[in-house]
């Protein structure tokens, strides 16, 4: 069984509440916050059967290795989920459902962006966000905070490869979409209602060479003012919705 992690902040432990509560182990909380959101949060808490031990500030931030915790951090268990992205899309395939949405994420490094990225996948209906094991970082408490709850709903797998990884992708009729401030044709001008990964590079250096030739087509976002170039997690976002908009979301 693998080591129990912390989870910190009101939608991450929130999350954890609604849909595995019983891999909570204890959820630390500071008695002295008692406004609305903490009371209702004690009384999900208390109705859900989980162990409650006050803690103070200091305690908390140590717990969570951040100051940013709202005054609650929870130990818990890691939750069973799907083991490889073959077996995810097999199951996918197995529901019915012909047309996945995959999020490719190539360099991107900053817990902060990560999380933000997972909340954003997870909001647009992606099926699974898509990592290298070495050019990225992994789901900590940091970007379990800062993806409010999706780091425990959306699918999050670091490969060992990823240009076999998308190569493979390919194989099965998904169409692999890059990214790229040069590319000749707009996010606008292609067809995101089939099965599709989305892939975007780190801000600033962008996709790796490899990713870039691996991809079937390239496509880049309209910039009308003077910055060049979109935080990843907006780029994520923007990309994400218009295939949901393509898609029929209305």
């Amino acid at each position: 069984m693998s080591s129990p992690k912390v989870l910190f902040g009101f939608h991450a432990v929130g999350v954890r509440l609604k849909t595995a509560p019983q891999s909570i182990i204890e959820i630390y909380y500071e008695p002295t916050r008692r406004d609305a959101r903490m009371r209702q949060f004690l009384e999900r808490a208390r109705e859900a059967g989980a162990r409650l031990i006050e803690a103070d500030g200091l305690r908390l931030a140590k717990l969570a290795g951040s100051h940013g915790h709202q005054g609650v951090a929870a130990r818990v268990e890691a939750v069973a989920q799907v083991r490889s992205l073959d077996e995810l899309l097999d199951e996918l395939d197995a529901k019915g459902v012909q047309n996945p949405l995959l999020l490719v994420l190539d360099g991107v490094t900053d817990p902060h962006n990560l999380g933000a990225c997972l909340r954003v996948a997870d909001g647009a209906g992606a099926h699974a966000v898509i990592a290298p094991k070495d050019h990225a970082v992994g789901i900590n408490a940091t970007v379990a905070k800062v993806a409010s709850g999706a780091a425990e709903t959306m699918p999050y797998f670091m490969v060992t490869n990823l240009a076999r990884t998308l190569n493979e992708l390919k194989e099965r009729n998904i169409w692999v979409i890059g990214t790229s401030g040069d590319a000749d044709k707009t996010l606008y001008q292609v067809d995101l209602k089939g099965p599709v990964a989305l892939v975007l590079g780190a801000e600033g250096p962008g996709m790796r060479q490899l990713t870039r030739k691996t991809c079937d087509e390239l496509v880049g976002i309209p910039m009308q003012g003077a910055v060049e170039s979109l935080n990843v997690s907006v780029a994520s976002a923007v990309c994400l919705y218009e295939a949901l908009r393509q898609r029929g979301a209305a």
